[in-house]
């Protein structure tokens, strides 16, 4: 097998970031492979039970990789993606895989790296929580604007040139960081934000604004973002600029408000530096208060242009009831809750402890979360500023905080500190509720936990993305 070949290759299993697997029996002589001398290939956009013709995009000694360019024969668990742009965005990975078939993987998988990868048994794994909506689900979507557009191929033909390459809204290609697919509608939010992206399109596209260059680092639109609240009627649009532009800004906020009547705040956040965020240096409102509100549970939170909150609003009440019932608080416990954003799970679990002392690194967000406090009369949740990349224990005695009961922990896709897991190990809570969006550095920090002491107790996946392969991960570890 050489790159850039096709071969043909029945698969067989599903790999952890969706992709599916091929062994190929090797010739005799062959015994580093293994005793059934087979020779692994990862196959992006192939699933178990497919036939498929596969370009070799990279062969290493031990396995190779490829993506599909033939079904031959298609799985039982395939089905037709509902989206136009699904075989080139590459935003929704499993869009034509059963969903049932999704959650199936996704719940192997995570257990296949625990065990397997990380060598932890007698734990039970509990059936994944799936979703109600698999479509239309996200409160938030980040668009990019790009004066280089993606040229899908069925755009090409030999005798004509292809014209409007130079603007477009929409989503970045995968790898590719220079150019936009553009696109009019997006599955995973609902109607009214597909509108203000359209909308957004059609005001600046006529009046050729300048769209902002990683090159030139000069130009004037960088990103659209879209916040939607699923048990409120709020609707922010915070359109990301380079430059201050008062007088463009305020005639695409106006417009927008009478075509679009249902968004209820508007933000020019102006990003003056070259890295490629959707996070300004300062913002300027136009039209609201420059929040958004939303319940989970019963309880409600204040969203700003640039706090946290998670993405799917149903899923994450479904996830923070786990994370309750597996820390079966009894109302005397202190409990810690690390990486704690704008405070929802701390104030989801503070009527069941006794008190909780939320650790968070970002300022913005411990303001957010001590209003969001304020506006659920919440008094037993302290916010603490406190930078989880190192060691937490000395701003923990400085205020003489008590050790905690319980410690849950939400950290980001990159996981723990491994300071923050000794500060952990020291600090010897009898409950551990881990929350992490990605379970292979969950399962990395976890088997540091295993040996610091602590035992695996059970684990169970909630489905926050549909469409994709991702999956949030809940784990509880008891003190042994």
């Amino acid at each position: 097998m050489k790159k850039g070949e096709i071969h043909e290759f029945v698969i067989e299993d599903y790999a952890f970031e969706g992709k599916g697997i091929a062994r190929v029996k090797l010739e005799e002589g062959a015994e580093e492979f293994g005793e059934d001398k087979k020779f692994v290939v990862f196959v992006n956009g192939s699933y178990p039970g497919d036939k498929v013709k596969a370009l070799l995009t990279k062969v290493k000694k031990r396995y190779a990789e490829g993506r599909v360019e033939e079904v031959i024969e298609a799985s039982p668990d395939r089905v037709k993606a509902t989206c136009d742009f699904f075989y080139t965005c590459g935003g929704c990975k499993q869009q034509d895989l059963d969903y049932e078939a999704q959650l199936r993987y996704k719940k192997e998988q995570v257990k296949d790296l625990f065990e397997v990868q990380a060598g932890i048994s007698g734990f039970e794994m509990e059936p994944a929580v799936g979703a109600d909506k698999i479509f239309h689900y996200r409160n938030k979507m980040e668009f990019s604007f790009s004066d280089k557009r993606w040229i899908p191929k069925a755009e090409f033909s030999d005798d004509e040139m292809v014209e409007d390459r130079n603007f477009a809204l929409g989503l970045h290609i995968p790898r590719v960081y220079d150019k936009v697919l553009d696109i009019n509608n997006c599955h995973l939010q609902n109607d009214v934000g597909n509108k203000i992206l359209n909308f957004t399109r059609a005001f600046f596209k006529p009046r050729n604004t300048s769209i902002y260059s990683t090159k030139t680092h000069e130009g004037y639109l960088r990103n659209l973002v879209i916040k939607l609240a699923h048990h409120t009627e709020d609707v922010m649009v915070n359109l990301v600029t380079h430059t201050d532009d008062e007088v463009l800004f305020g005639e695409y906020a106006e417009l927008l408000k009478k075509e679009i009547p249902a968004v209820t705040t508007i933000i020019n956040n102006v990003n003056l530096k070259k890295a490629q965020i959707a996070l300004g240096d300062y913002e300027k409102i136009y039209l609201g208060d420059g929040f958004m509100f939303d319940n989970i549970g019963k309880y409600k939170y204040r969203i700003s242009a640039n706090s946290f909150f998670q993405t799917n609003t149903l899923q994450a009440e479904k996830l923070y009831d786990i994370v309750l019932e597996y820390a079966d608080l009894n109302g005397d416990e202190i409990v810690y809750d690390l990486y704690s954003g704008a405070g929802t799970i701390s104030i989801y679990v503070s009527e069941k402890a006794h008190e909780v002392y939320a650790i968070e690194s970002v300022e913005p967000a411990v303001e957010d979360a001590k209003v969001n406090a304020t506006l659920n009369n919440i008094s037993n949740v302290k916010f603490i500023l406190g930078d989880l990349n190192k060691s937490f224990l000395p701003i923990l005695n400085e205020q003489n905080i008590p050790n905690p009961d319980v410690i849950i922990a939400d950290p980001p896709r990159s996981g723990m500190n491994p300071k923050t897991i000794r500060d952990i190990e020291n600090l010897s809570p009898k409950k551990i509720v881990y929350i992490s969006c990605n379970p292979a550095s969950q399962m990395r920090d976890i088997k540091l936990l295993v040996t610091a002491g602590y035992r695996l107790i059970k684990m169970r996946s909630v489905d926050m993305f549909p469409q994709t392969y991702h999956i949030e991960n809940v784990a509880l570890l008891i003190k042994n």
